[in-house]
C-alpha cells in the first residue's frame, strides 16, 4: 500500500513539475487543495484557490521555468504526506530575456482527500545564494 501511494504521490508531483516548465497557473492551482497554500521564496503566500492562482499567474507574468525535480524522500502517514526534493534547471526572465541557473530545494505536504492526494502547503528556496 505505501508504495502505490508514494507512486501516486510522484505522479502528482511531475504533473506539478509539468504545469511549472509549461507556465499554466490553472493546472498548478488544481494540484492544491482548496485551503492550500502556496509559499514562495520573496514573495506573499498565496492561500487557498484563488489565491493559489493569482501566485502562480504573477510568477508565470514574470518568468518561463524549464527545471526537472529529483524526489529525495516521500513519508506517507494515513491521508498525509510529504516530500523533500531539489529542482534544477533554468529560469527565463521576461523583464531582460536573460536566462540564468535555477536551483531549488522543496518541501510539500499532501492531503489525501476523496481518494486523491493534493498539495496541501509548499515551500521552496534557492540553494545557491543571490550574487
Amino acid at each position: 500500500m505505501q508504495k502505490e501511494e508514494k507512486q501516486k504521490i510522484e505522479n502528482l508531483l511531475s504533473k506539478y513539475e509539468k504545469s511549472l516548465n509549461t507556465s499554466d497557473a490553472n493546472l498548478a492551482q488544481s494540484l492544491y487543495t482548496k485551503d492550500g497554500v502556496f509559499m514562495p521564496t520573496e514573495a506573499p503566500s498565496g492561500i487557498g484557490s484563488e489565491g493559489i492562482l493569482k501566485s502562480y499567474e504573477f510568477v508565470f507574468s514574470q518568468i518561463q521555468l524549464n527545471i526537472e525535480f529529483f524526489i529525495e524522500e516521500i513519508q506517507v502517514e494515513g491521508n498525509m504526506a510529504f516530500a523533500v526534493t531539489s529542482s534544477r534547471g533554468t529560469v527565463k526572465i521576461h523583464a531582460n530575456g536573460v536566462e540564468v541557473p535555477e536551483t531549488n530545494r522543496e518541501l510539500f505536504v499532501f492531503e489525501k482527500i476523496g481518494g486523491a492526494w493534493k498539495i496541501a502547503r509548499y515551500m521552496f528556496n534557492k540553494t545557491e545564494p543571490k550574487e
